[in-house]
């Protein structure tokens, strides 16, 4: 198959280069001869502006009260016909008197009126002759109008932004300006040009079917020529909106516009209901004479895409036909090849199935089946896994092979497997992570499985989100001290409180839920036996590390040196009251966002953890600290484990009696939006093959994490 598909694959992008060529060709065609069109009417468009710069001087020149009505009504007539775009041009005098020259709408003659200082207004009709037509009292004052006040406060000429018209509420823009003799203000002459006369004004375009449209970015339309300009804007005595319209082609401009808006984009196919366009946008207005404000101001050329690409269209089918031929004749010349390798084929993939069936037995594990590692430890591993028949997701820790080679090794390491399954079995709060079955491979592998989490442990929410706020941090010790409780009536010391071994979690609508992990080196204060554990030296070469050592020989501390109490760090007598002081290191952590000694680490760590007086917590935590939480966490750090609260209960009672602001509260919508705020991914994807990140709070339940062993030496001499 691998000539006819050459030979296809050839075909394919030579046609396919062809029709990119000739498409790129034609569209650069389509956006010279839009461009052009664009150009011609932003020439039409300027020419029609342009006509305010002698316009208006000319009104400035006849803007003297004194003339006689009959001759300013003939001048004023004279300078406004003939003038494309204009419709109204007005003297408004400071005494009240008004000239205006303006279109009438019935008979589209232009005509002029003048407006005395007693309120009358006579309008002139030049039909046969310059003769008065009709009189009447009116109450409009032009001194009052947003055009005369804005020149007035401008004391220059001003464009201004589109408007309606008072008279006939069409849509428009007006330019102003004031006339001064010496300091005094003698007139304010006013130019306005509206939809209908601007759409008069540009030319024809010369594509077929083109249509040209002046608007602004926000939708309003100053000129459509070759449309209808519809009445329903000037009837509800508002700007004339595209939409009023209803044409498609113009929905769709304002649609890309939208879309495209901050960028430098001026060319755009549409796709309208009727079809699509081509639309090349162009910018028109700009700085005007007399004026320091540009118009801003847009006009978009629209041509259906037939009338442009039609015949590129038309040699692109021609072209996919002959090609079609060619390529069939190729596929029929490689059948005789084909049907050879074809019986290849399914010998491979009948061997390939066989592969994937051997490889999906080896990764079902009794009722799961394993489908992504999730992390890896010194002796152990942790995978996320799948049930068979119930679908429910969990977290699978196996131990790690090469930890079973060294027989001196391997009953220990089982040891330390069962000792950990016996005490999750044996634990029922919601707060201490759940074990739902423990057993032995057909291999001799050990293995249980725990519940799978959606969160992120208390280490990665300190370095990922900084301190946390006093509220959720005796939240958090609240429902670690739940777990120890249980724990500690039970005779078992958990030895290993830190960060990494607090989870922070979510399940279904509940946020916030902490859960106690790893009970690999718990103490049982009740069983001797499974106290005094002894460890062999690991030989050289051997992988199991510090993970191996957790059941430790008699003598040596298991523990981690931020976190480890002093008595435990000295080979003391172990207590429930040893867990406290490890859960005050870690409220904080999180309170401070740092250890209590940071800086240090290894046995200089250890000896400041039993030596040195404690920093003062106050001045490092930066937000809110109730004196209550500060007197806590000193209480639980106290070197002597006496001067600690009594037990867990007494602590997570301490903690819940302390008097909360509501303006600090940490409730459960603040809780809610924290958790919606993070980006998230499920935590059991059926498909995932590798473990996600932390930051998107999925991680195994106890994913295993390298201990720190330190050897004691007597009471009373140095650590």
């Amino acid at each position: 198959m691998v000539v006819p598909l050459l030979v296809i694959a050839v075909g394919l992008t030579v046609l396919l280069l062809g029709q990119s060529a000739t498409r790129e060709s034609a569209e650069a065609m389509a956006r010279h001869q839009l461009d052009a069109q664009a150009a011609q009417v932003q020439r039409d468009v300027a020419v029609t502006l342009d006509q305010a710069d002698p316009v208006l001087a000319s009104m400035r020149l006849l803007a003297d009260s004194a003339l006689a009505t009959p001759d300013a009504m003939q001048r004023l007539h004279d300078l406004v016909i003939g003038r494309p775009g204009i419709a109204n041009a007005a003297i408004a005098f400071p005494s009240g008197a008004l000239w205006t020259a303006f279109y009438d709408t019935p008979t589209g003659e232009l005509r002029t009126a003048d407006r005395a200082l007693d309120a009358t207004r006579t309008d002139w009709s030049f039909s046969g002759g310059l003769h008065a037509v009709d009189r009447e009292q009116t109450s409009y004052d032009a001194r009052t109008r947003p055009h005369y006040t804005l020149a007035v406060a401008s004391k220059h000429r001003v464009w201004m932004p589109p408007h309606t018209f008072s008279t006939s509420h069409k849509t428009g823009i007006t330019v102003t300006e004031p006339v001064y003799a010496g300091e005094a203000l003698s007139a304010v002459v006013t130019i306005d040009y509206n939809v209908d006369g601007l759409s008069a004004s540009i030319g024809e375009a010369p594509i077929q079917d083109a249509r040209t449209v002046v608007f602004t970015r926000d939708g309003t339309i100053l000129a459509y020529p070759a449309v209808a300009i519809p009445d329903v804007a000037s009837k509800e005595q508002r700007l004339l909106r595209y939409t009023d319209f209803h044409d498609p082609a113009l929905d769709a401009l304002f649609v890309a516009l939208e879309s495209a808006r901050g960028r430098t984009q001026r060319f755009f196919q549409l796709e309208a209901r009727d079809g699509r366009y081509l639309a090349a946008v162009a910018e028109v207005g700009g700085e005007r004479a007399g004026t320091a404000a540009p118009i801003d101001w847009e006009l978009a050329t629209l041509v259906p895409e037939r009338v442009l690409l039609g015949a590129t269209h038309r040699l692109g089918r021609q072209a996919l036909v002959a090609s079609a031929g060619a390529l069939l004749i190729a596929l029929g010349v490689a059948v005789m090849f084909a049907w050879n390798l074809l019986r290849m084929r399914r010998a491979v993939g009948a061997a390939r199935a066989e592969a994937k069936s051997a490889k999906e037995r080896a990764d079902e594990l009794g009722s799961y089946r394993l489908v992504a590692k999730l992390g890896a430890g010194g002796m152990g591993e942790v995978w996320r896994a799948q049930h068979q028949l119930l679908a429910r997701h969990a977290a699978i820790k196996l131990v790690r092979r090469e930890a079973l080679e060294n027989p001196a090794h391997a009953a220990l390491v089982q040891e330390r497997f069962r000792r950990e399954a016996q005490t999750l079995a044996t634990l029922r709060s919601r707060h201490t992570i759940e074990l739902y079955d423990y057993g032995v491979t057909e291999d001799g592998s050990f293995f249980f499985v725990m519940e799978l989490l959606e969160g992120l442990d208390l280490a990665q929410l300190v370095r990922a989100h900084g301190p946390q706020p006093a509220a959720r941090v005796i939240h958090l010790m609240m429902q670690a001290c739940a777990s120890l409780a249980e724990a500690h009536d039970a005779g078992l010391l958990h030895r290993d409180i830190k960060p990494a071994n607090l989870f922070v979690c979510r399940a279904a609508d509940e946020v916030d839920i902490v859960k106690l992990l790893d009970f690999g080196i718990a103490h049982n204060l009740a069983d001797p036996a499974l106290a005094a554990v002894s460890l062999p030296p690991a030989p050289t070469g051997s992988t199991l590390g510090a993970s191996g050592e957790r059941l430790t020989a008699m003598g040596a501390v298991v523990g981690t040196p931020g976190y480890i109490p002093p008595e435990q760090a000295v080979g003391g007598a172990l207590e429930a009251r040893g867990d406290l002081y490890s859960l005050g290191c870690v409220a904080w952590w999180l309170l401070a966002g740092d250890e209590v000694y940071p800086g240090i680490s290894g046995d200089d760590l250890i000896r400041t953890h039993v030596s040195e007086p404690l920093p003062d917590l106050r001045a490092i935590v930066r937000g809110w600290l109730p004196a209550e939480l500060e007197r806590l966490v000193v209480a639980c750090l106290a070197k002597d484990p006496e001067q600690r609260p009594h037990d867990a209960r007494a602590l997570a009672d301490a903690l819940g009696a302390i008097a909360i602001p509501d303006e600090h509260a940490w409730t459960k919508a603040k809780a809610i939006a924290w958790w919606r705020s993070l980006a998230t991914q499920p935590a059991a994807s059926p498909d995932a093959t590798t473990a996600p990140p932390a930051a998107r709070l999925t991680r195994a339940a106890s994913a295993p994490a390298p201990d720190v062993t330190v050897t004691a030496r007597p009471q009373g001499r140095t650590a």
